[in-house]
């Protein structure tokens, strides 16, 4: 796809300001003369994300064409389409994309814009279509209509947990486990949801984050290995057998990583933006760089997991030896800024903490990787954000 033009760009942070996922796509002249595109990439991936569909399990050929409804967005009205999602016979079965009507709609190299929302995928072209006096219109139209119903879906669930939260916040909760992690799996469970290891968000989209307040501990924002493929060391085993340490009974590696200086075991972070690389370094001179991340692999995780994001305070008390959780207050975050990342890791404001322990079935089990944030530094990652008493 082309580099986008400046009222193109402009038009496109119009939209994500107002909260609507999108991809993008550039038709040709000659795709539009045949009546074909390619599915990029981005296309595909964006498609499957919204469980819209997945080209890796279609098999080539007319007969498995899947067609979904579209809808262009013009100025003053919506011109419905056929959507063709396809693999050809031919070229190896490329993943092809066409919507019925767009010469109409479209010249040769103009940028669209592709929303799904409601069952229904969106067309609008970003190169013609005056999308900010559009949405900012007093008067009715399409597009505006759109946008008001995806912002309100986006708030009514966001409202509909912290109803649910509140009614939590009525009064403390009793700790299910002794554990550092007994906060946040007590609250999902006073709230109904499922605990589990998936890596998608918790809620319908919002990922819960629950903390004891007044520790100054970091938040954890995601958990992540290392590409093994690309490191020396080829497993948490590894790493564990060269940096771990007794303690009573167990054998573990359980400490905090940081760009900004060395732990105890010798341990440090290192950024390198010419290869878009985060290495774990050793001072030990036969191991040296052991472990690799790619930081566009931690961006999308990133944005995967704190798309939207409720960061729950609770009070910590005891009763008769027994912990009790008092939540709060809430910190809502949107959309974070991904390009700080990388500087925030340069910092030491984002950290990692290995969680590794060999267990008594000599099973390595490992908890992490976290990359963690320092307290009262969400505002550093985060466009700013909303606060809500729970109580």
């Amino acid at each position: 796809m082309r580099s986008l033009t400046a009222i193109e760009e402009l038009r496109l942070k119009v939209l994500t300001k107002n909260s609507v996922e999108l991809t993008l796509i550039e038709p040709t002249e000659t795709g539009l003369k045949k009546s074909i595109m390619d599915a990029t990439g981005i296309v595909r991936n964006y498609l499957k994300e919204k469980s819209v569909h997945d080209y890796s399990v279609q098999n080539q050929g007319p007969q498995d064409k899947v067609i979904i409804e579209g809808s262009f967005i013009g100025e003053f009205k919506l011109i419905s389409s056929k959507v063709s999602l396809y693999r050809p016979n031919t070229k190896k079965g490329d993943p092809r994309i066409w919507f019925s009507g767009l010469g109409k709609y479209a010249n040769a190299n103009d940028i669209l814009a592709l929303v799904w929302y409601s069952d229904l995928l969106y067309i609008m072209n970003l190169s013609q279509l005056p999308i900010e006096d559009l949405i900012n219109s007093s008067v009715v139209n399409p597009l505006k209509d759109v946008v008001e119903d995806i912002q309100r879906d986006e708030l009514s669930i966001s409202n509909e947990l912290l109803v649910m939260l509140r009614k939590v916040a009525q009064k403390p909760v009793l700790s299910m486990v002794d554990a550092d992690t007994s906060v946040g799996r007590t609250l999902e469970t006073a709230l109904g949801i499922d605990i589990n290891s998936s890596k998608k968000p918790d809620y319908k989209g919002i990922e819960l984050k629950s903390f004891r307040e007044k520790r100054g501990n970091r938040k954890t924002l995601f958990a992540q290995v290392p590409d093994w493929k690309l490191s020396q060391f080829k497993s948490s085993a590894e790493i564990l057998d060269e940096f771990g340490y007794w303690r009573e009974e167990d054998f573990k590696l359980y400490c905090t990583v940081s760009a900004i200086n060395r732990n105890s075991q010798g341990l440090s972070l290192k950024v390198n933006s010419d290869i878009n690389h985060l290495i774990e370094n050793s001072d030990k001179p036969k191991v040296g760089d052991f472990v690799v991340w790619e930081l566009e692999q931690l961006h999308s995780r990133l944005l995967e997991k704190h798309k939207e994001t409720f960061w729950v305070s609770a009070e910590s008390k005891f009763e008769d030896g027994k912990e009790y959780f008092q939540y709060k207050e809430v910190e809502h975050t949107k959309k974070p800024i991904v390009s700080q990342f990388d500087i925030l890791l340069e910092q030491g404001v984002i950290t990692l903490d290995h969680l590794i322990k060999r267990n008594s079935k000599d099973k390595v089990v490992e908890k992490g990787p976290l990359f963690k944030i320092k307290p009262n530094s969400l505002d550093l990652l985060f466009p700013p954000s909303e606060k809500h008493m729970l109580i």
